[in-house]
């Protein structure tokens, strides 16, 4: 058998290095923790039955962030997520800091809060999102901008 993962890596390596990324991404794009858990298993489940042999972890990461933005973008526009009410639940966001620019991220629209997540706590350069993304450079660089700017003046108005 073919292992599609690269360096011999198993699929329990993988879910043990990638989880966390999977799962902060999903719930910096749904902002809710029990969609990001269903998007977690869904995002592992296609890459078991994915038929894709992966050139190197940077081709893996990839792959598993683009995945779980589509997922995201299928659970945001579903009838039944437009259709439900959600929980007044006072569940905070999964990280081990909850800083006030946390805070302030999660309240951007989600063009930006993507591009944010994926640009400071993912590391990705502005080329590498527009591709994760389907966008353009241009377009991933302009957002990252207005962003900043929200950012900044909601912050500046909290100090």
């Amino acid at each position: 058998m073919i292992n599609k993962f690269p360096e011999n890596m198993s699929v329990d390596t993988v879910f043990d290095k990638y989880c966390n990324t999977v799962y902060r991404l999903a719930y910096a794009r749904v902002g809710n923790k029990f969609d990001a858990e269903d998007i977690l298993q869904t995002v592992f489940l296609k890459l078991c039955k994915a038929n894709v042999c992966f050139n190197d972890e940077e081709h893996l990461k990839a792959w598993l962030l683009k995945v779980t933005i589509n997922c995201s973008k299928n659970l945001l526009k579903s009838a039944f997520t437009k259709l439900c009410e959600p929980l007044n639940d006072t569940i905070t966001a999964p990280t081990h800091e909850v800083s006030e620019v946390y805070l302030q991220v999660a309240k951007l629209p989600l063009k930006y809060r993507t591009v944010v997540h994926l640009h400071y706590f993912e590391g990705y350069s502005c080329s590498e999102i527009a591709q994760i993304t389907a966008s353009n450079e241009a377009t991933v660089k302009t957002r990252l901008k207005r962003a900043r700017e929200r950012l900044q003046t909601t912050l500046k108005g909290e100090i």
